[in-house]
């Protein structure tokens, strides 16, 4: 399974890279390979390029604030999460991703 995430809160400091921690460790603990991009207070960082969009199985997009380059994930399944439920809920949260994309 490949996830490729953005995480973004309203004040773009703790939550947004409170939710990318939570995401990484949950995905690697699965052995699932995950790459994190945070749109916070001090610009994009860790940005997903062309090259991390092959062979993406799902994007996960945190929908507290919109995100910056959402169309460029047009050919990847897209799931729209709550910050809140990444942080406190990242292991529910990614079986009920891996579902729906295996039942797609």
């Amino acid at each position: 399974m490949k996830i490729l995430a953005v995480t973004a809160c309203p004040t773009g400091i703790a939550h947004t890279y409170m939710a990318a921690e939570a995401l990484e460790r949950e995905a690697k603990a699965r052995g699932y390979d995950i790459k994190v991009e945070t749109q916070g207070s001090i610009g994009i960082e860790n940005k997903i390029t062309s090259d991390d969009l092959v062979g993406a199985n799902v994007v996960i997009i945190t929908k507290d604030m919109a995100i910056k380059g959402k169309d460029r994930f047009k050919d990847i399944p897209i799931v729209n999460v709550d910050i809140g439920d990444v942080i406190k809920k990242t292991g529910p949260l990614l079986d009920m991703i891996v579902k729906k994309i295996s039942e797609d």
